[in-house]
C-alpha cells in the first residue's frame, strides 16, 4: 500500500508521455495555406503575449501570499505553494500552445470531413487534458513523497494543502483574467459586427475577430485548464488532509493500517482514473456524418470507456484497501466514489439538457427571441434558475449517498467521520477521469477557432459546415465539463470546510456554527453576499472592456476606407483590439481575484466563528449562482446558434438580433463569472484551512 504514491506518480508520467505523443501527432498535420498560417500566427502571438503578461502580474501576488505562508504557517509551505502555482501555469501554457497550433490544422482537416477533423481537434484538446491531469497528480504525489514519506517534516499536511492553494491562485486569476479577455472581444465583435454592420461571425473585416479567437484560447483553454487542475488537486488533497487533521486529535485510538488506508485511497482512485483516461482516449474516432448525435457519440465514447474502467477498478481498490478489522463494509467507499462520478455526469447531463439546442428548453428560448431582446433575456434568466433546482437535487442526492456509503464502510464511533470521508472521496470520483474529460472540453475552443479561421480565410462553405457541426458539439462538451467542475467544488469545499473545523480543534478551539450566535450569523450573511459581489465585479469588468472594444471596432469601420465594404487588400488593425482586451483584462482581474484571499483572511483574524459562517454562506449561494449563470449563458448562446441554423427567420432576422443580445448578456455569465465561482469557493476554503493555526 505504501507504493501507491509512487504508482500515482508513475501514472502521471504516463499521462505526460501521452500528451507529448498527441502533441507530435497534431504537429505533423498540415496547417493549410499561407493565409490560414498567417491567421493562426496572429492568434498564437496574441495568446502568448497575454499569458506572459498575466503570469507576470499573478507572480507578484503569489510572492506576497508565499511570504505570508512562510511567516504564519510553515516556510516549506511557501515552497509547495510555489510548486502548485508553477505546475498549474505550465499546464495552462502547454494547452494553449497546442490549441493555437491545432486550430488551423483542424480547419485544413475539415476539408476532408469530420472523420479526420474531429479526432485531430480531440487530440489537440488531449494535450491540454493530460497535461492538466498528469501535472496535477504528479505535483500532489511528489509533495506527498518528498515531504511526508521521505523528510517526514513537521506540519506536513499543511504543506501539502499549500500546494492546492498555489494551484487555486493561478486558477482564480486565469479564469477571471482569461474570461474578461475573451468576453470583451466576443461582445465587441458580435454587437458591432453582427448587429450593427450585419456581417457574419468571424468575418475578416471585423477588427475584433482575432482578439475573439485569442480569447477562446486564453479563457476557455488556459483558464479552464487551470480551473480543473486546481479542482483535481483539491479533490485529492481534501480527503488526505481531512484524515490527517481528524486523526491528529485521536492518534492513539487508531491503528497505522487504518490511517494509511484512508490516506492512500484518494491517490489509488486517481491512479486508476488516469490509466482509464489514457485507455479511453484511444476510443475517440468519428465517421463521415456531420450529424450532431453521431459526432457526440464519437466524442463521448472515450469518456464512457474511461468511466466504466474507473468504476470496476474502484470496487477492486475498495475491497483491497478496506478489508481489515477496522472496517465494516468495504463496498461503502466504492459507492461514495462511484456516486460522485455518477453525480458529476448527471450535472453535466442536466447542463446539456438546459443548454443544448437539441432539447426543448433552448428551442423554446429561441422562439421567445421572435418578440425581441426583453423576452429573450427573461426566458434565459428563468431557464438558468430552474436548472439550479435539478443540479442542487443531484448534488444533495450525491452528498447523501456518499455520506451513507462512508458510514457503511466504518464501524462503531467512526461512522460519523466515515460519512464525511465518503463525501470527500466522492469529489475525486467526479474528477477521476479528468484527463479525458478535459480533452473533450478543450476540443471545443479548438473547433471554434477552426470555424473562425475557415471564415477569415474565406474557404469553401462546405468547410464551415463541418467546423460549425464540430463547434456546436463543443458548446455542449463545455457545459458538461463545467458541471463536473462546479459539482466537485461543492463536495471539495464541504470536505475542506470540515477539515478546517478539525484544524481549529487541533489548536484546542471548538468552532461554533450555531446561527443563533451573532458572529456566525454575521459571517453567514457576508458569505452569502460575496458571490454576488464577485459576479458583479467580473460582469462589470467585461462591460467596461467591451465598451472600449466596441468603440475601437466602430472607429475602424468609420475611419479605414474600404474596410466595411471588404475591398481587396484592406485589412483591419487587429493588434489594437488584442491590446485593448489584454490591458483591460489584466487591470480588471486584480480586485475580484484578491477578494477570494483577502476577505477570509481578514474575517479569520477577527473571529473564527464568523469565518465558519462566512464559508457556509458562500458555499451555498456560490454554488447556486454558478449553476444559474453557466446554464443561462449556455442557453442564450445555443438559442442564437439554433436561429442561425435557419429557424425563426435565420441570420439577419429580428429574432436573430434579439438572440445576439441574449448571447451577449450570457457571455460573461457562462465564460467569466459562472466558471470562476467554483474556484472562488475553494480558494476561500483552502485559504482558511492553510491559515487555520495562525487564526487561533
Amino acid at each position: 500500500m505504501e507504493a501507491i504514491p509512487y504508482l500515482a506518480a508513475g501514472a502521471a508520467v504516463a499521462g505526460l508521455v501521452l500528451a507529448v505523443y498527441f502533441f507530435n501527432d497534431v504537429k505533423k498535420a498540415p496547417p493549410g495555406d499561407e493565409n490560414m498560417v498567417r491567421i493562426m500566427g496572429e492568434i498564437q502571438k496574441g495568446a502568448r503575449a497575454f499569458l506572459k503578461q498575466e503570469y507576470t502580474w499573478v507572480a507578484a501576488f503569489a510572492v506576497i501570499l508565499a511570504i505570508l505562508i512562510a511567516v504564519f504557517v510553515a516556510p516549506l509551505g511557501a515552497v509547495t505553494y510555489a510548486m502548485g502555482a508553477i505546475f498549474s501555469g505550465a499546464a495552462g501554457y502547454a494547452g494553449m500552445t497546442v490549441a493555437t497550433m491545432a486550430n488551423a490544422r483542424t480547419t485544413e482537416a475539415a476539408k476532408e470531413g469530420p472523420a479526420k477533423a474531429l479526432p485531430l481537434a480531440f487530440r489537440g484538446g488531449a494535450v491540454m487534458g493530460f497535461s492538466v491531469a498528469a501535472l496535477s497528480l504528479l505535483g500532489v504525489s511528489l509533495v506527498y513523497i518528498i515531504f511526508i514519506l521521505w523528510l517526514q517534516v513537521d506540519d506536513a499536511f499543511e504543506i501539502l494543502t499549500a500546494f492546492g492553494l498555489g494551484a487555486s491562485t493561478i486558477a482564480l486569476f486565469s479564469r477571471v483574467g482569461g474570461g474578461i479577455y475573451t468576453k470583451a472581444a466576443d461582445v465587441g465583435a458580435d454587437l458591432v459586427g453582427k448587429v450593427e454592420a450585419g456581417i457574419p461571425e468571424d468575418d475578416p473585416r471585423n477588427p475584433a475577430t482575432i482578439a475573439d479567437n485569442v480569447g477562446d484560447n486564453v479563457g476557455d483553454v488556459a483558464g479552464m485548464g487551470a480551473d480543473l487542475f486546481e479542482s483535481y488537486a483539491g479533490s485529492i488533497i481534501a480527503p488526505i488532509a481531512l484524515t490527517a487533521f481528524a486523526f491528529a486529535l485521536v492518534a492513539d485510538d487508531v491503528t497505522a493500517s487504518f490511517n494509511i488506508s484512508l490516506l492512500m485511497f484518494p491517490m489509488a482512485v486517481a491512479f486508476a482514473g488516469m490509466i482509464a483516461s489514457i485507455i479511453g482516449s484511444f476510443f475517440v474516432k468519428a465517421g463521415t456524418s456531420i450529424d450532431a448525435k453521431a459526432l457526440s457519440n464519437a466524442l463521448h465514447r472515450g469518456t464512457n470507456v474511461a468511466m466504466a474502467i474507473t468504476v470496476v477498478a474502484t470496487v477492486g481498490i475498495a475491497y483491497w484497501m478496506f478489508s481489515g478489522d477496522e472496517f465494516d463494509q468495504p463496498w461503502g467507499l466504492a459507492v461514495s466514489v462511484i456516486g460522485g462520478l455518477a453525480v458529476g455526469y448527471g450535472i453535466g447531463k442536466v447542463a446539456e439538457f438546459w443548454t443544448s439546442d437539441h432539447y426543448s428548453p433552448v428551442k423554446k428560448l429561441a422562439g421567445q427571441a421572435v418578440t425581441g431582446p426583453a423576452t429573450t433575456i427573461l426566458g434565459g434568466v428563468s431557464l438558468g434558475m430552474v436548472s439550479v433546482a435539478a443540479s442542487v437535487g443531484l448534488v444533495v442526492a450525491g452528498i447523501g449517498l456518499a455520506y451513507w456509503g462512508g458510514q457503511m464502510a466504518f464501524t462503531g464511533e467512526m461512522e460519523a467521520f466515515g460519512g464525511i470521508y465518503g463525501i470527500a472521496v466522492a469529489a475525486i470520483g467526479m474528477l477521476a477521469t479528468l484527463g479525458v474529460v478535459v480533452s473533450v472540453d478543450a476540443y471545443g475552443p479548438i473547433a471554434d477557432n477552426a470555424g473562425g479561421i475557415a471564415e477569415m480565410a474565406e474557404l469553401d462553405p462546405s468547410v464551415r459546415e463541418v467546423t460549425d457541426s464540430l463547434d456546436s458539439l463543443g458548446n455542449t462538451t463545455a457545459a458538461i465539463a463545467k458541471g463536473f467542475a462546479i459539482g466537485s467544488a461543492a463536495l471539495t469545499a464541504l470536505a475542506l470546510f470540515k477539515t478546517f473545523e478539525f484544524a481549529i480543534a487541533r489548536e484546542d478551539v471548538v468552532l461554533n456554527l450555531n446561527i443563533g450566535q451573532v458572529e456566525v450569523f454575521i459571517g453567514l450573511f457576508l458569505g452569502a453576499m460575496l458571490p454576488f459581489l464577485f459576479a458583479s465585479l467580473t460582469i462589470d469588468a467585461v462591460g467596461r472592456a467591451a465598451q472600449q472594444m466596441i468603440e475601437e471596432v466602430r472607429r475602424q469601420f468609420r475611419e479605414i476606407p474600404g474596410l466595411r465594404e471588404g475591398e481587396p487588400g484592406v485589412l483591419p488593425d487587429s493588434a489594437t483590439c488584442v491590446a485593448i482586451s489584454t490591458k483591460a483584462s489584466l487591470r480588471e482581474m486584480i480586485i475580484p481575484g484578491s477578494l477570494a484571499v483577502v476577505v477570509p483572511l481578514v474575517i479569520g483574524f477577527i473571529n473564527v466563528d464568523a469565518l465558519g459562517g462566512f464559508l457556509a454562506g458562500a458555499l451555498v449561494t456560490g454554488f447556486a449562482l454558478a449553476i444559474f449563470m453557466a446554464n443561462a449563458g449556455g442557453a442564450w448562446d445555443n438559442a442564437k446558434k439554433y436561429i442561425e441554423a435557419g429557424n425563426y427567420g435565420g441570420k439577419g432576422s429580428e429574432a436573430h438580433h434579439a438572440a445576439v443580445v441574449g448571447d451577449t448578456v450570457g457571455d460573461p455569465f457562462k465564460d467569466t463569472s459562472g466558471p470562476a465561482m467554483n474556484i472562488l469557493l475553494k480558494v476561500m476554503t483552502i485559504v482558511s484551512l492553510v491559515f487555520a493555526s495562525a487564526f487561533v
